[in-house]
């Protein structure tokens, strides 16, 4: 669907770099500090940049649900955490927040 987010896959990479790269906002938005922090899943979605819903395992069952916007290349490719659920469990599905 033009405009809509991907399929809820497997984090690659690029998408796992990019969470480690705001782990610290992600941790401000939840009011909390992360020992464990491993990304497990996303969707993305392409604007005027790109949006990702993204799940990471903070620990055991926990899990933080952040949605992050990279700007594109020509404005500069900064990274914004723009929501942040939390607590979540693994069990509970990546949709629309």
């Amino acid at each position: 669907m033009p405009g809509g987010f991907t399929s809820v896959r497997p984090v690659t990479p690029e998408v796992t770099n990019i969470c480690l790269k705001v782990k610290s906002d992600i941790e401000e938005k939840a009011g909390t500090n992360f020992e464990v922090y491993t990304p497990l899943s996303f969707a993305s979605q392409v604007v005027q940049g790109t949006n990702y819903r993204v799940k990471v395992n903070v620990g055991g069952d926990a899990c933080v649900h952040a949605m992050i916007f990279e700007a594109l290349p020509v404005y500069g490719g900064k990274l914004t955490v723009t929501r942040v659920q939390y607590p979540k469990s693994l069990c509970d599905p990546l949709i629309r927040f």
